[in-house]
């Protein structure tokens, strides 16, 4: 085979390979696209977050400070030993 030969082959493959990819990865995007919008269509539209609509009591929101408080500590505790 000659040298001219050789690399219109390669560059032949090469389109191939390069258009394969790309034809699936625009089929990929489009397919993500509409079960997005699909998914916008069904989904219920009156349902409010969980985490939104519940309410914490007392309790909870110490039990919330607490740890904030705590994990706080871990992490300074954690940069002071990684600074030394």
């Amino acid at each position: 085979m000659s040298e001219t030969t050789l690399i219109t082959d390669s560059l032949s493959l090469m389109a191939i390979g390069m258009g394969t990819v790309f034809s699936f990865l625009l089929l990929l995007v489009l397919l993500l696209k509409v079960m997005s919008w699909l998914a916008g269509k069904l989904a219920p539209s009156g349902v409010e977050p969980l985490l939104a609509s519940a309410q914490l009591s007392s309790n909870d929101q110490a039990a919330d400070i607490e740890l904030v408080a705590v994990m706080s500590a871990a992490v300074a505790r954690y940069r002071a030993q990684r600074r030394a």
